[in-house]
């Protein structure tokens, strides 16, 4: 688990493509001397695992192996040698929590539309996947790139084509890629897992109020009676009461 404030910028050193993923080597510098094969780090906001040992020659470097789903879904695929990209190790138990909830699991690439640079801040506006839209809010949460940002507009209902816009401070543009991201350029977006979680909830909840009758009656008929004598007079009155009205 990440939570989105990027510790430093790393160098994209080499891309190897094989049939059908990548393995990409990143200069991390100091900030992955400790991590050991199969640790985590969060390149752009997508979680990584390390799979190649730094030699004592170079110790900063980190490996991974990236399989075509991501190189496609996220914007690792358009990486090239040279690029750098937002790193951030994985959160300890004891550690402080400054940002949001992140995972590292990206729920669609979105798009740089346009920016505002102006002396003290920046508007960024990113356009995002339609269905993630309705997972936004003003003042909530979103990771961009793998920073944590607060949402300061986002797109109407009605709009044919979902987009978010965040600010940003002179430290979050330094310390970031958002610095120098160009107008075109791909954005990881990773909704808020707290929203993902709700829809899905509620997604359950609307099914269940939506049951067809004659199901809602084989649900009922399914569970175990303990009725009292007195509950079990009422039902067969009923049912009584109810064969006289036919008739």
């Amino acid at each position: 688990m990440f939570t989105g404030i990027i510790e430093e910028l790393g160098t994209v050193e080499s891309i190897e493509h094989t049939n059908d993923s990548a393995a990409i080597t990143i200069d991390a510098g100091p900030l992955v001397a400790d991590l050991d094969l199969g640790g985590s780090l969060s390149v752009n906001g997508v979680c990584l695992t390390s799979t190649r040992r730094p030699t004592e020659q170079c110790p900063g470097l980190f490996t991974a192996e990236v399989m075509g789903e991501t190189l496609r879904l996220t914007g690792l695929g358009a990486l090239t040698t040279g690029d750098r990209v937002n790193l951030e190790r994985c959160t300890p138990a004891s550690g402080r929590f400054d940002g949001h909830v992140v995972q590292g699991h990206v729920d669609g690439r979105g798009e740089l539309l346009d920016r505002i640079d102006r002396p003290d801040w920046s508007t960024l506006r990113i356009g995002i996947p339609n269905d993630l839209a309705p997972l936004t809010a003003i003042k909530g949460s979103i990771a961009l790139n793998g920073v944590s940002l607060t949402l300061t507009a986002v797109s109407e209902p009605s709009a044919s084509s979902a987009w978010v816009e965040v600010g940003l401070i002179p430290a979050t543009l330094a310390h970031t890629t958002f610095g120098e991201l160009p107008v075109g350029a791909a954005v990881n977006v990773e909704v808020d897992v707290l929203a993902k979680y709700t829809a899905r909830l509620l997604s359950f909840r609307t099914q269940a109020d939506h049951v067809p009758a004659g199901d809602a009656v084989v649900a009922a008929d399914a569970v175990p009676t303990h009725s009292s004598p007195a509950s079990a007079d009422s039902s067969l009155s009923n049912s009584t009461q109810q064969g006289v009205d036919h008739d």
